[in-house]
């Protein structure tokens, strides 16, 4: 059986029953799914343990070498091509080893440490980017969910209304101006269902590409409250990333003064010459850095180099980070002053304004035509402000969810 199937069957027994028990689907379940299904994730978290595998290995001399041959072996004259009738001829096996300092060896390992760490985040910045997408298809396919109850209740209504006009026509106390008027607006109403209705179906696909199934219908979602511009900054995506960036250009540049000192390579062999006793040799090959100012000094400074601009890199996106976490706040508050203002000023009114036209039209002193319009304005009015809060939320889930998770980002 397959990893990869066996991955799907777990997660399936996970989830599924849950999912198939419940009507609906809860915020925090459907981020859950949308985490546990990011293939971008799993990509992470496949290069996160390659790289923890390769730290031991990096702090570990190099494998040694096993040296053979035959020297001074006779190619002319009477003793050619025998490898015992010329004296001078010897068969030679040995091993050497190049050895590099504990200090080499731990600086390596250091860079590779950082390397497994920046896997580690970007494993971090992938579930935060599936959390983020699940949730602004969520909040998108309930406020649509939420519209579309508002425009079919207008549809419903002028049903009832175009029911009405039409028996006053039956009973010639109606006209039929009147119910061509409730006819061509219910037709505009139910064009408007319509649009909204493909809305809430983009919303609800785009949905179930995150989380894996099409649910039968959404709980509300959570309010968000508003995190600490320190702490936004600090496990912002682009931030955590060039963090890990700047820690591995460090460990590059801890390499590479460390290989400044030349490494030695030790040898010993064990010779056979016929007729004579066997010999057993013993050396070491050092390099000499004859240019250090012109190789080994210039590839320090050229790391170093790369850790000035990773620092530079790390404060430009702190900058972005701060100025993305100002934008959205700025834009929380003054979504949440409209929404206030919005309310007290047009929705209410709108509310007023539709209960007195229904009592105007019992008493006979309003047309049923103006009815309608007072009860379509209130329904546009609920639906902007549907839009309103929508935007909030969004703004408000972006500043929760946006950022990696607590924990992830040090």
């Amino acid at each position: 059986m397959s990893p990869i199937f066996l991955r799907a069957a777990s997660l399936a027994a996970v989830f599924l029953p849950a999912v198939a028990a419940a009507e609906s689907i809860s915020f925090d379940q459907a981020i859950s799914l949308a985490v546990q299904r990011s293939e971008a994730a799993r990509a992470a978290q496949a290069a996160m343990q390659g790289s923890v595998h390769s730290i031991q290995a990096a702090g570990q001399l190099p494998d040694p070498m096993l040296r053979a041959g035959i020297d001074n072996f006779p190619v002319t004259g009477s003793d050619r091509f025998s490898g015992t009738r010329e004296s001078m001829t010897m068969k030679r096996i040995g091993v050497s080893q190049e050895w590099l300092s504990a200090d080499k060896r731990a600086a390596r390992e250091g860079a590779a440490r950082a390397r497994a760490d920046r896997d580690a985040v970007q494993k971090d910045i992938a579930e935060a980017e599936a959390r983020l997408q699940a949730s602004m298809a969520y909040v998108d396919a309930w406020f649509a969910t939420e519209a579309l109850k508002l425009t079919t209740q207008t549809e419903h209504h002028l049903h009832e209304e175009l029911n009405a006009a039409k028996s006053r026509i039956a009973a010639a106390t109606g006209n039929s101006a009147e119910a061509l008027q409730l006819l061509s607006a219910k037709g505009i109403a139910e064009d408007e269902s319509e649009e909204v209705r493909q809305q809430q179906s983009a919303a609800m696909v785009s949905l179930q590409r995150w989380i894996g199934v099409l649910p039968d219908a959404l709980n509300k979602p959570p309010t968000f409250p508003v995190p600490e511009e320190r702490d936004y900054v600090a496990r912002y995506p682009a931030v955590a990333g060039l963090k890990s960036d700047v820690e591995i250009a460090r460990q590059n540049a801890n390499v590479a003064a460390k290989e400044r000192s030349p490494n030695w390579t030790w040898e010993v062999s064990y010779g056979q010459r016929t007729g004579y006793s066997d010999l057993v040799s013993v050396g070491v090959s050092i390099p000499l850095q004859i240019a250090p100012s012109q190789r080994q000094d210039r590839e320090t400074s050229a790391k170093l180099s790369m850790v000035d601009k990773a620092e530079a890199d790390l404060t430009e996106g702190m900058r972005a980070a701060m100025a993305d976490y100002r934008t959205l706040t700025s834009d929380a508050a003054r979504l949440q002053q409209r929404i206030e203002r919005y309310q007290g000023s047009v929705v209410t009114p709108a509310r007023q304004r539709t209960s007195a036209a229904l009592a105007a039209y019992r008493s006979n002193q309003l047309a049923l035509t103006a009815v309608f319009e007072a009860r379509h304005a209130e329904v546009e009015a609920q639906r902007k402000l549907l839009a309103l809060q929508r935007d909030l939320v969004r703004t408000q889930a972006q500043l929760n969810l946006k950022p990696i998770a607590q924990g992830g980002a040090q």
